[in-house]
């Protein structure tokens, strides 16, 4: 059997890299191990519970303000350790974290080839997001395996690196769990948060953590939100994410205004439930872009450029940027225009079918058998 390190970090990571969990363990040839950083604990639990998995090891690396030097530093020096002890014949990483990156550079100092779900992904401009945009590409610089969600994604590998032949089209895994999670939603999530909505206003629903909007990014868009939630039709419900960076701007600016709710981080179930509930989604989350359109929502998407214009292509997904007057202008033309809605309301899928995890297993089983030859 070969040995597989597979490394997850945040929960987002999580959410794509489940579905991937369970199609490597259905591989005879693999003995795959889990290894979580240890980063969004809480929240990875959550995600675990879900696809009644559990992690095989956690190196427990995360401290509260913890420097992306330090971040790098620790994962390296623990996923150093840990191929010299378990010595795998595959490490498998996903996107664009640090963790990630950190791990994929910790393979390749020990020679040991590594695999990267959601390979290729480009802004085209390394400030934008930062540090995502150099991770994907330090990553995809080192890794034998480059499983690309798209078409579009597969031709900046070879633009970059025509030499590289094992690039594999899968779709995106994040396809694959929220297919799993949406099918088997029951109507009562939206409970648990203790909402008093009310039925007869549009929910609008919004995300935003990005490090390129800390500052006056976050004020802008606080800005936007506090003006559309003026117009009275609207119910906003923003789950704010823990970074003091945009959980203080947040709750200063937004915490007393009427028709905007302010919740902890949700849970992926519950996130769900509210982008299938929402008329509209504001964000500037990558796995939001994808799994919006998905599910017929229209996105407006609160950055100046994306790595996934697939969507964007489709003309259900638009950048707004966070400029407030074009996040407010671009948020009232879907909420007043009926026509122009419903023609962007409407369910897309171009990161694939829900099978990108069957493809990625599949592509571990040809290698492993590659390799034994």
């Amino acid at each position: 059997m070969t040995r597989v390190l597979l490394v997850i970090g945040t929960r987002p990571e999580a959410i794509k890299m489940l579905p991937v969990v369970q199609a490597l363990r259905n591989l005879p040839e693999i003995d795959l191990s889990v290894v979580t950083t240890g980063q969004h604990r809480h929240m990875l639990d959550q995600v675990f519970v879900v696809f009644g998995e559990r992690p095989d090891i956690d190196l427990d690396l995360m401290q509260p303000g913890q420097s992306l030097g330090g971040v790098t530093a620790g994962v390296m020096r623990e996923m150093e350790t840990l191929i010299a002890e378990r010595q795998p014949g595959l490490v498998v990483v996903h996107g664009d974290t640090t963790s990630a990156m950190a791990a994929s550079l910790a393979a390749f100092y020990a020679q040991v080839p590594v695999g990267h779900v959601e390979a290729g992904l480009r802004s085209h401009d390394i400030h934008r997001p930062w540090p995502e945009e150099y991770n994907r590409i330090s990553i995809d610089s080192v890794a034998e395996l480059l499983w690309a969600p798209t078409e579009g994604a597969a031709d900046n590998l070879r633009a970059e690196r025509a030499y590289r032949r094992n690039i594999t089209i899968t779709g995106n895994t994040g396809i694959d769990a929220l297919l799993h999670v949406a099918c088997r939603l029951t109507g009562d999530e939206l409970g648990t948060l203790n909402l008093s909505l009310d039925p007869a206003k549009k929910l609008v629903l919004v995300t935003g953590h990005r490090r390129e909007s800390f500052g006056e990014g976050f004020s802008r868009i606080c800005d936007a939100l506090s003006r559309l939630a003026t117009r009275g039709d609207v119910e906003i419900v923003y789950p704010v994410h823990l970074n003091p960076k945009v959980k203080d701007v947040v709750e200063e600016r937004l915490g007393h205004c009427r028709g905007i709710h302010l919740v902890p981080p949700v849970d992926y179930v519950t996130m769900v439930a509210l982008i299938k509930a929402a008329h509209l989604v504001l964000t500037d989350s990558g796995g939001i872009q994808e799994e919006a359109p998905a599910l017929g929502k229209p996105v407006l998407v609160m950055r100046d450029v994306t790595e996934r214009p697939e969507a964007v292509g489709t003309g259900v997904a638009s950048l707004v940027g966070t400029d407030s007057a074009k996040i407010f202008a671009a948020a009232s033309r879907l909420l007043d225009d009926d026509d122009y809605y419903a023609g962007r309301a409407r369910a897309v899928f171009p990161y694939g079918d829900g099978t990108a995890a069957e493809k990625i297993a599949a592509s571990v089983a040809q290698f492993v058998k590659a390799r034994a030859r």
